[in-house]
């Protein structure tokens, strides 16, 4: 696969259904190191969401359950009544709001993001990071190959996402660089979330969860961005990962995809 082509979802494996859900303006891809694992173990379905890089497009407004909507259909289509569900960031949200609707046996969220409280003062500051990121790359986009050629490039290219970028293939990099710059609707769902707060009802998640997070995250800093959720979902497992940042899947996929299948079985 070239990094210029964007597909909109990924399925393999087989066993117990498993539903992989990434995150911001990401793709289905950046769950390309654990699939061998997971796959192994279960019937893995990992959709992009709509607005994405190789998703369908979102038509009307954007609303809080866009997203779920589009990945509840997935799995409809997918002969999935329920399923184990894996979410990266944005992506753990939308787990969560799966396991809100009874379609999830059990949820692994790798530093989610949403479920903001109407005093949090971080919000902001996410999403205009987030906004800039997405200039960046679409700005970087066509020099992408030539920019992460280096260490150091891929170091300064991959900060926000993880912290030491060395095991991650410079062609999987190169495609999100490129991914991130053709999300369509990254303004659409900036703007939506700085008047929305993601809302969560945690009392309706009665499956077993589990939270991830990369102690160094830049993105959603631990541990301050996981207060909500500690104060939302007091019976849930916690796992600190020392040395790692916002997307284990792509910093440490042997240990993320042990984290998943400890739950999962």
């Amino acid at each position: 696969m070239t990094t210029a082509e964007f597909t909109p979802a990924h399925r393999g494996g087989s066993g117990p259904p498993l539903v992989l859900v990434h995150g911001f303006m990401d793709t289905w891809r950046t769950w390309e190191l654990v699939l061998p694992a997971l796959e192994a173990r279960h019937d893995v379905l990992a959709p992009t969401l709509p607005g994405h890089a190789g998703g369908p497009a979102i038509t009307g407004a954007v609303t809080d359950t866009v997203l779920v909507d589009a990945v509840e259909a997935a799995m409809d289509r997918a002969g999935f009544e329920t399923a184990h569900v894996v979410g990266n960031s944005l992506g753990g949200h939308v787990a969560l709001q799966l396991a809100e609707r009874g379609r999830a046996r059990s949820v692994v969220a790798f530093a989610p993001g949403g479920g903001w409280g109407p005093s949090d003062t971080t919000r902001d500051g996410l999403l205009d990071l987030q906004r800039s990121m997405h200039a960046a790359s679409v700005a970087i986009a066509p020099y992408a190959e030539r920019a992460l050629s280096s260490p150091e490039g891929r170091a300064r290219a991959t900060r926000w996402i993880v912290e030491d970028a060395s095991g991650i293939p410079v062609e999987l990099l190169v495609h999100q660089v490129h991914g991130v710059a053709a999300c369509s609707a990254a303004s659409q769902l900036i703007d939506h979330a700085r008047v929305s707060a993601w809302p969560l009802d945690a009392e309706r998640v009665t499956c077993p969860v589990r939270f991830v997070w990369g102690v160094e995250d830049r993105l959603l800093p631990w541990p301050t961005a996981a207060a909500r959720l500690r104060a939302a979902f007091p019976h849930a497992e916690w796992v600190e990962l020392d040395g790692v940042g916002h997307c284990p899947q792509l910093e440490v996929p042997l240990e993320a995809s042990q984290l998943v299948l400890d739950v999962t079985g």
